[in-house]
């Protein structure tokens, strides 16, 4: 299964971590700026209940690389969701779910 995440703040970042971690083939759709921060510092989880970890992650910066997905996860500020549709449009195909986590 592939999972593409659009947002790796609090909510998407811990979702795909732990996705990632579980072994679950995940990338994450990011602004420039943050996807160069993610390649090289990866994503820094802090958890006291579940442990802490730093988990290096897969990175793209357009919804066309690396598609079609099987879901995609929808992780923006609800301010962002036009641009986030527009964003992740390339990246669906005919069997993609799509899973709002807005915040």
């Amino acid at each position: 299964m592939k999972i593409l995440i659009l947002g790796a703040g609090a909510v998407g970042g811990y979702w795909g971590a732990r996705l990632h971690q579980a072994g679950i083939d995940v990338t994450f759709l990011l602004r420039e700026k943050r996807a160069e921060k993610v390649k090289a510092e990866g994503l820094v989880i802090k958890s006291p209940s579940k442990g802490d970890a730093t988990v290096p992650v897969k990175v793209v910066t357009k919804g066309s690389e690396g598609g079609p997905y099987d879901v995609v996860i929808v992780a923006c500020k609800a301010y962002d969701l036009d641009s986030a549709m527009d964003s992740i449009a390339p990246a669906v195909g005919a069997n993609t779910t799509i899973v709002p986590m807005l915040n």
